[in-house]
């Protein structure tokens, strides 16, 4: 399971520099226009991401911010979200480098934004979570994308092995 998470954060570093690259290419209004997804725009999208990101690695880590709602938003200027989200990408990769088998099997304990509740959980089910949550957020951001007109993002984790990925095959 070890290589399998290293392998999904840098494929998401990889998925997130095409989301962020694309989204450079918009104009300020296409940026912060309600598409219909969950947050409405790619703006509030991609802050959700960050915000998300950041609360589950203080939960893993200790360390970091960690924003007290799942819809603020962190950076208003594009430019600024985009360093951010590179630092929190790579942040992810540097830690699950220093993850062992005992420790994704150990449990964790945490509330949730949500609900003022206490959860325990294997880590490994959480860093899952992590991953997958990236990606049902890009798969918004593509679609809002597509929804402005532009191109189409190739985004399948087997592009990412094909190309950059080729380490993990």
């Amino acid at each position: 399971m070890l290589r399998q998470y290293r392998m999904f954060a840098a494929y998401n570093r990889w998925a997130n520099a095409k989301v962020y690259a694309a989204a450079a290419e918009l104009s300020d209004p296409e940026f912060r226009s309600d598409r219909g997804a969950f947050f409405g725009s790619l703006h509030r999208t991609l802050n959700h991401l960050l915000v998300a990101d950041r609360i589950w690695m203080k939960r893993f880590t200790g360390t970091g911010e960690a924003p007290t709602s799942l819809d603020a938003v962190l950076f208003e200027e594009f430019d600024a979200l985009a360093a951010a989200r590179k630092a929190e990408d790579e942040r992810i990769i540097a830690w699950t480098g220093t993850l062992d088998e005992t420790s994704l099997a150990a449990n964790f304990t945490y509330s949730p934004v949500t609900q003022p509740i206490v959860m325990t959980q294997p880590l490994w089910t959480a860093l899952s979570h992590l991953f997958n949550h990236q990606t049902h957020h890009r798969g918004q951001c593509h679609m809002t994308l597509t929804a402005l007109g532009k191109p189409s993002l190739g985004l399948d984790l087997i592009y990412f092995l094909r190309s950059e990925g080729r380490e993990w095959m």
